[in-house]
Formats: structure tokens, sequence, C-alpha cells
């Protein structure tokens, strides 16, 4: 059986999905805009430690087109519930090293308050529900990561 080549490179209105460096600055330019009074952007980097042990780099896989649908229903719902105008979301798949990003979410809305609690509620959202995976390589072996408990009061359905 032969194995279908990853994806380099998935786009959907708001989001993408990547194995290349994330363009941060090319984010924002593309972004700008001058009604807004506040453009929040979340930069999710690779650290060199977890819970103890150094960490050497990381892995991430996806289901990749159901990973680039639901990240547009992120972004879809943030729209509507948080009233911004704009919103990205770019996750990086494959090896990472240390310092690297794997994620970026943007905001970019009239009022601070909404981009705030956009992006945080879109990140938080993103890694709880999104087929997105990541395996920690540490120097003794490695595990599949289950990511950070999701904050209390912003769980889905509040």
């Amino acid at each position: 059986m032969t194995e279908k080549p990853a994806v380099e490179e998935l786009r959907s209105a708001h989001c993408s999905l990547v194995r290349e460096v994330i363009e941060l600055r090319q984010i924002k330019e593309d972004m700008a805009d001058p009604q807004d009074g506040a453009a929040i952007f979340f930069e999710g980097v690779v650290r060199n430690h977890t819970r103890g042990r150094r960490t050497l780099f990381l892995d991430y896989e996806g289901y990749e087109v159901m990973a680039l649908n639901e990240m547009e229903k992120l972004a879809q719902a943030v729209l509507e519930r948080f009233g911004v105008r704009d919103v990205r979301l770019v996750h990086r798949l494959g090896r990472l090293e240390i310092g690297e990003t794997s994620v970026v979410v943007a905001v970019a809305s009239a009022h601070r308050v909404a981009a705030f609690e956009a992006c945080r509620w879109l990140i938080d959202t993103l890694k709880k529900t999104v087929p997105i995976w990541k395996k920690e390589h540490f120097e003794d072996g490695a595990v599949w990561a289950d990511g950070e408990p999701f904050p209390e009061e912003i769980r889905p359905g509040k």
C-alpha cells in the first residue's frame, strides 16, 4: 500500500495548516485595517521543557481536512460570538524545533476586550477540539501530549 503524501498547505477563508515557518509579519500585514482599535496575536512557541523533562523537538500531526474544517468553524463562531472584525488561525504540522512557532491566533476588532476574549477562547478551544496532535520528544523517549487543562471559565457550552 502506498502512503498518501502529506498536503503542503491547506487554506480556508480564515485558517491554514502549513508545514513551513509561519510568517507572523505577513499575517499582521494581511489583517491590518484602519477601523481596528485592537489587534491581538497569540503565538504558540515550542519550549525546551515539559513537566520537568527536557524537550528536544515536537512533531505535530493532524487529520488535515477535518482539522481545517473545524478551525474554520471556530473562526466563524468567534466572528459571531465576540463581534470581532477578522480572525486568522494558522497551525504548523510536522517536526518543530525549540523556539519555532507552532500556532498563531490573530484577532482584529474595534475594541480590545472583544479581541482579547476572542483570542483566548480560540486558542483554548482549538487545542481541545481540533484533531491536531502533538508528540513530544525527550532525551529518554517520546509521548503524545494531552495538552494543558481547559480553563473552567471558558469551557465549551458555557
